[in-house]
């Protein structure tokens, strides 16, 4: 492009793929909602998403977290964010996007700490004043968030518009849906084609999985 610097960045092996949830408001405070582990993806698609991170150690944690905190009060950010990064086998975590949004995955961290992220987003974009401290956020247990899609897995999982005419959705204690698809309703060629989300709430992470 006719500019002679280069621009180099580190090659990072097995990295993992972690990201730390965030909510800001409008008059300085900062909430850590702990992270979430989103490594297992297709074609750079996340696929599954669980938290907290079986990759962090309590060591990582303390040196990771608080950073994500003080890049987010340096920007002087507001709303509900997550900060994505990847994070290497030394435990050393390299800075990727940030996301000034709630995401796909964000009900595992809503299951682990029992905070309605949606709500939050909407009182500090009205300008309301975060009314809980760091100490009042507790995570416990474990969840597992799995994107379900309509695919066609023997044409490389190319989407499969069409008509939905059986549907059968989980409702086990500790499960939860998010979806809007009823049967009868057909699905569109032209959108994503992930149709819900399954989360399960486990005491620990050998629990959310079974």
């Amino acid at each position: 492009f006719g500019d002679g610097r280069m621009y180099m960045e580190r090659r990072i092996i097995n990295g993992r793929h972690v990201e730390v949830q965030i909510i800001a408001d409008n008059y300085g405070a900062v909430l850590l909602l702990g992270e979430r582990e989103c490594s297992l993806q297709r074609r750079h698609q996340k696929v599954l998403e669980e938290a907290p991170s079986p990759a962090l150690t309590p060591q990582m944690r303390a040196v990771i977290l608080p950073r994500v905190v003080a890049a987010v009060r340096h920007v002087g950010y507001r709303s509900a964010g997550t900060m994505e990064l990847l994070v290497d086998a030394s435990g050393e975590a390299w800075f990727m996007e940030m996301n000034t949004r709630l995401q796909v995955e964000h009900p595992v961290t809503e299951e682990i700490t029992g905070i309605d992220l949606v709500e939050l987003q909407l009182r500090v974009a009205a300008g309301e004043p975060l009314e809980m401290v760091q100490e009042d956020v507790q995570v416990r247990g474990h969840a597992i968030e799995c994107r379900i899609n309509a695919e066609d897995p023997a044409n490389n999982f190319a989407p499969s518009p069409g008509l939905v005419t059986k549907l059968s959705l989980p409702s086990t204690e500790g499960c939860r849906v998010d979806t809007h698809l009823q049967e009868g309703d057909r699905i569109s060629p032209n959108y994503d084609s992930m149709v819900a989300k399954v989360i399960v709430h486990g005491v620990d992470r050998a629990d959310a999985i079974a």
